[in-house]
């Protein structure tokens, strides 16, 4: 299999391109990417050399022949973004044909208790805004909906060391499928309009794809220009291109093929993980986060009724979501936890699930104008709440791993754990 998908030799591993590489993916490097991007863009756009900012935003580039004449705030929402849920595709395939989410019985618990996650935040959105009295902020329903995959496994990460290994998977299980269902709300509530000869193109290179990509020898120098292609075309079609990332990531197969030893969907994400961890996400916060707060100030902005109404979404809403889910189902149902996980154990992933960030800033851009007062507020409360979930959700994570109580029938399905796997066991990324 010719590069990419990026296989590497053993010889190579200890070159410093590897040795990047590794950083980058690393949890804890992704999360201090994002808050390190964030955070510059933040201090620029309220410097005395904001204007600077603006423009470098709104620097307009591309052929507007092909309607792709965007900013550089739109590439990055619309292209970069397109790498980050290609991974994020790559990571679901793997998950549905040969990890976690292979199994109903225990997919089934993490699996509904992203959706109680993104219910009971949306819903608490819309009451939160109608007792401030700001209906007609209502469109933005879905911004607390999101989690930031990259920023909540980097607290874990960090916080977790020494807690069940069990618990990551659930995380990553349910944030993968509340990025899934978050796509499916973008392409259905953010599609105004469908041009159907651009989209039934985009199939038909899809299909195309997905041979290229099952052949025994893939091509990286034919699959990459047909995967730019198919971006564009369902960029073209008003459907958010984004949509044609977390597509492509799952046509990637999952399962051994050609008497190959590591599925494909590692090979491309050993490639692609880097580029979305060390650029895509840092450079879509970089111009996402910018939110400029000298004319109103930091207060004068959260207590907008659009503000408040996805703090409390967030850090309440997503909490409570997922808690509550969880439990009754596995006091009402045959569905159970993963050996090793306890209801006390969901606070602190609970609080991680409120950490929207990427893709809450993503939802808040297609919901509002950017230069809105409901836009700036939108955007500068995902932050806010961000912070105060990652904060709460450290503080719950270094509790639960001083607790010396832990049994050994965690999830109460009467078998024992026999946990072996724990967090910080492994630093490097996994798949």
């Amino acid at each position: 299999m010719n590069t990419p998908p990026g296989t590497t030799s053993n010889s190579a591993d200890s070159t410093v391109g590897q040795r990047l590489r590794t950083w980058v993916t690393r949890e804890t490097t992704g999360g201090l990417l994002l808050i390190l991007a964030a955070a510059a863009a933040l201090v620029w756009a309220n410097s005395p050399w904001r204007e600077a900012y603006t423009s470098l935003s709104q620097l307009t580039i591309g052929p507007a022949a092909l309607h792709l004449d965007l900013t550089l705030a739109q590439w990055a929402a619309d292209g970069l973004l397109a790498i980050f849920f290609f991974v994020v595709g790559l990571e679901l395939k793997y998950e549905f044909v040969a990890g976690s989410l292979r199994q109903p019985r225990q997919a089934g618990v993490p699996i509904l208790a992203a959706v109680g996650g993104m219910a009971v935040p949306a819903v608490l959105f819309v009451t939160v805004l109608h007792l401030t009295g700001d209906t007609s902020a209502a469109g933005g329903w879905a911004i607390p909906t999101a989690t930031d995959i990259a920023f909540a496994l980097a607290v874990l990460a960090v916080f977790g060391r020494g807690l069940p290994a069990a618990i990551r998977t659930f995380l990553l299980t349910l944030a993968v499928v509340d990025d899934l269902l978050a796509i499916v709300v973008i392409a259905v509530f953010y599609t105004d309009s469908v041009s159907w000869l651009p989209l039934g193109l985009a199939v038909v290179a899809l299909v195309v794809f997905r041979l290229l990509v099952s052949a025994r020898t893939v091509r990286g120098w034919v699959l990459l220009p047909l995967a730019v292609v198919i971006w564009a075309l369902v960029h073209a079609s008003g459907i958010h291109a984004t949509v044609a990332g977390v597509v492509m990531g799952f046509l990637v197969p999952a399962a051994l093929v050609h008497g190959e030893r590591e599925p494909r969907t590692h090979a491309f994400n050993d490639v692609w993980s880097p580029i979305s961890s060390g650029l895509a996400l840092p450079v879509f916060a970089f111009f996402a986060a910018g939110v400029s707060l000298v004319d109103d100030g930091v207060l004068g902005v959260l207590s907008q009724g659009v503000a408040v109404a996805i703090m409390v979404a967030l850090v309440v809403g997503k909490c409570v979501g997922v808690l509550g889910t969880t439990w009754a189902l596995t006091r009402l149902t045959p569905l159970r936890l993963a050996p090793g996980i306890g209801l006390r154990d969901l606070l602190p992933v609970g609080l991680l699930a409120g950490i929207g960030f990427t893709v809450s800033l993503l939802i808040a851009e297609l919901s509002f104008p950017a230069d809105s007062m409901h836009g700036h507020a939108a955007k500068t409360a995902v932050l806010a709440a961000s912070v105060i979930a990652a904060t709460l959700a450290a503080l719950a994570l270094r509790a639960d791993t001083r607790r010396t109580d832990r049994g050994n029938d965690m999830n109460d399905d009467g078998l024992p754990d026999d946990i072996t796997e724990f967090i910080g066991d492994d630093e490097g990324p996994s798949h």
